[in-house]
């Protein structure tokens, strides 16, 4: 099967929903559906974060991190006191980090797995600046720009965890690949992790989206996270945004103490997203 026939196959089994995810990830799906409902209390968030230990363990671990911990004061020991420091929006996103995390854990190909961590750090310095910028540029919930910048680039994570199975799938050529199918692979993914859809429809815009002056959108906030990363998608295949060509367009809307603040912030909390979701 070449790489044209092993990405129609791809595409058509995601057409299908039939998607192949790790089962490690079960227990954080579960999680993510039960808090996607308002109904949804505290000791049923705490009976599933327990049913998972990678995710109770990261979850301690994060309500000690500086971003929760601010007063450096009592150290939490248990799940349901970290459940209740982080609270629950940032438990989803802790819960969809973990679950693009495990795509690739299990790649074998050294070359696929140094892609796969290149694209988790490229996802974890937009999700802080994604943080950042909400708060202090675009005035959109900052918490739903980091949940959304965690997993904009979960169908690019899908493809690498697929990838083993094809070798040469994701090998440098741009004519192999069909951006439709792509599109068409993100959107099932995103649907099969219960993205809600003004977010989905969000990440699904990037590729062709276009910056409004001044920014104040969900998707300003990932498009200007994207383009401050200092590490970029090792699978990007979108076309040159306009602000690569002029770091000038900055300045019209993000001066420069302004920038200094967000690249400070969004660098301390790469460190703490780091400690705190390392597999």
């Amino acid at each position: 099967m070449n790489k044209l026939e092993a990405f129609a196959h791809i595409a058509a089994q995601a057409s299908k929903g039939e998607l192949m995810f790790p089962t490690s990830v079960n227990a954080a799906l579960k999680l993510q559906l039960a808090l996607a409902n308002p109904d949804c209390h505290l000791e049923q968030a705490v009976k599933l974060v327990l049913a998972e230990p990678l995710l109770a363990a990261r979850l301690v671990g994060l309500a000690n991190s500086m971003g929760f911990n601010l007063a450096r004061g009592t150290i939490v020991t248990t799940v349901r006191a970290a459940v209740m420091r982080v609270g629950f929006q940032n438990l989803y996103t802790l819960a969809a980090a973990l679950v693009v995390r495990q795509f690739g854990s299990r790649i074998s190909d050294p070359v696929l797995a140094a892609k796969a961590e290149q694209l988790w750090q490229h996802t974890i310095h937009v999700a802080a600046l994604a943080h950042s910028i909400a708060r202090r540029v675009t005035d959109v919930n900052a918490e739903t720009a980091m949940f959304a910048s965690i997993v904009h680039e979960v169908g690019n994570f899908y493809l690498l965890s697929r990838a083993d199975e094809f070798p040469g799938l994701l090998d440098d050529d741009p004519e192999n690949w069909i951006d439709a199918g792509a599109e068409l692979i993100t959107r099932e993914v995103l649907k099969k992790l219960f993205i809600p859809e003004p977010i989905s429809s969000v990440i699904e815009g990037l590729r062709d989206g276009l910056l409004t002056i001044p920014p104040d959108t969900l998707l300003d906030t990932l498009l200007l996270a994207n383009q401050l990363s200092p590490v970029p998608s090792p699978l990007d295949r979108s076309p040159s945004n306009p602000l690569q060509q002029s770091d000038s367009v900055l300045d019209l809307f993000i001066d420069s103490e302004a920038l200094t603040c967000i690249l400070e912030e969004s660098a301390a909390e790469v460190k703490a997203l780091n400690a705190a979701l390392s597999l």
